[in-house]
């Protein structure tokens, strides 16, 4: 059986979940396959954990599939901040914590950190990067850009 599901109400209790990795979750329009196996299409604006069906009886929750990450731990704030402007300056996603910046996996990037002086590490982990101010505003939207 194949859904077409988009956005749910606030209120909706999940009754399916979907386990997605990053690039999937970005995308308005996918096929993707439940974690039951039911096969699914998205059709959605972006943002937002809780999707249904036009008949509002199956409410999916989008999780974060755990992928390959890049980990910076630093405790020096000003190290952290000019790698977060570096990686900014190259529009790639960030999740940032205090202390702490992760990324996809890349070695090039990597490199480049280490070569800051900054130690970079890696491990298998949900991907939840910092939404853009533009995602945020509701007054006007920006291109995701891929690299």
């Amino acid at each position: 059986m194949f859904f077409l599901i988009g956005k749910a109400a606030v209120t909706a209790q999940a009754n399916a979940s979907a386990t997605l990795d990053f690039d999937i979750r970005l995308k308005s329009r996918a096929r993707i396959q439940l974690d039951d196996g039911r096969e699914a299409g998205l059709a959605l604006e972006r943002g937002g954990d809780l999707l249904s069906d036009d008949s509002g009886e199956l409410v999916v929750r989008i999780q974060s599939a755990p992928e390959l990450v890049s980990i910076v731990l630093c405790g020096d704030a000003h190290k952290l901040v000019v790698a977060c402007y570096h990686l900014g300056n190259r529009h790639v996603p960030l999740q940032i914590e205090p202390g702490r910046v992760a990324y996809l996996h890349d070695h090039v990037l990597d490199e480049m950190l280490i070569g800051l002086g900054l130690i970079v590490g890696r491990e298998q982990a949900p991907f939840e990067p910092v939404s853009g101010a533009y995602e945020t505003a509701s007054h006007h939207s920006h291109p995701h850009h891929s690299h």
